[in-house]
């Protein structure tokens, strides 16, 4: 099912990744006390913070999460708060993250173009959205860059499942831009595609594999030239020890960057930096990958499960006695 163990070309040298700045969110701490609190400082600050380390886009996502209910009311009411303070301190663009239409159309609706050095950006259209044609059409008649999941496929039933081989995905890529490009008139690099990515030590569907091979093949696609690819790089390390999660998602940069991410949705604190390709980690971790392929007769739950086991020997040095 997976391709990417077959032998070709890779990068030599990871170029700095691009970072879409993932801080305002409420599953952190500091987003969190702010939108409890209604404070648009409080969103000022994490949004400079980003632009100042350099983020390409700082991304606005101030949905619920476990630790906190948040209304879709309660956030249309605040984002013509929140957005045009956030443009008064910054000029990095905004990518706004929501799976309703009726939030990127506020945030629309407030944004200043002439305050941003680039585009806005839709984070994210995927297969199983409910509006995905006025999504779609959305992003025409505002000039919008976009983010594509391909983790989701479209079924030949015309219904939508997650995608369990890099091929279903990879057409679900091609399928994206062709509607892209034709009903809503972006060019490639108005697209940067989300291959998926899953919580690497406890990954049992070989999700993380799925979403390199993903890569691989579009990058090797001729026709997809110029397209951009990103993934939201805190879910990788999700339950690693503290002390080992921003080197694993480093190192898991350096790998994906070898073939053609170039973007992250991440924390510019902690993890937005490739490791170089030569650090350990890079190898030790890329063996962890290769491990988590099945091999004849075997089933993908078991090498997922050798692939959480040699993940767990990896952080084994970064767990205290």
């Amino acid at each position: 099912m997976n391709t990417a163990s077959e032998s070709s070309p890779t990068l030599t040298t990871v170029p700095q990744t691009k970072i879409i700045g993932e801080l305002i969110n409420n599953a952190y701490a500091r987003a969190r006390r702010a939108w409890q609190a209604q404070d648009v400082t409080g969103y000022q600050h994490l949004a400079k913070l980003q632009a100042d380390a350099g983020a390409e886009l700082v991304n606005l996502n101030v949905d619920g999460t476990q630790r906190v209910a948040v209304r879709v009311e309660e956030m249309l009411a605040f984002l013509p708060k929140v957005i045009p303070a956030i443009q008064e301190v910054t000029d990095v663009s905004l990518s706004f993250d929501n799976p309703n239409i009726a939030y990127h159309r506020a945030c629309l609706e407030v944004f200043d173009r002439d305050k941003s050095r680039g585009k806005p950006c839709l984070n994210s259209l995927a297969a199983s959205r409910d509006d995905l044609d006025d999504m779609i059409a959305l992003i025409g008649e505002h000039d919008m860059r976009c983010i594509v999941m391909a983790s989701e496929c479209f079924l030949p039933d015309g219904s939508t499942s997650q995608s369990l081989d890099p091929k279903d995905s990879y057409e679900t890529v091609k399928r994206f831009v062709d509607l892209l490009v034709t009903k809503a008139n972006r060019t490639v690099d108005d697209i940067i595609v989300d291959p998926g990515l899953a919580p690497v030590g406890a990954d049992t569907y070989g999700l993380v594999n799925i979403g390199l091979d993903t890569l691989k093949l579009c990058s090797q696609d001729p026709e997809l030239k110029g397209l951009h690819y990103s993934v939201g790089l805190s879910n990788f390390a999700w339950g690693t020890p503290k002390a080992a999660k921003p080197l694993l998602e480093r190192a898991y940069l350096t790998i994906a960057g070898r073939l053609g991410l170039d973007y992250a949705l991440a924390n510019v604190e902690a993890n937005s930096t490739p490791l170089e390709p030569d650090h350990p980690l890079v190898a030790a971790l890329e063996s962890a990958l290769e491990e988590g392929r099945p091999q004849d007769g075997e089933s993908v739950e078991e090498a997922g499960f050798r692939q959480a086991e040699a993940v767990m020997e990896i952080c084994s040095d970064y767990i205290d006695d």
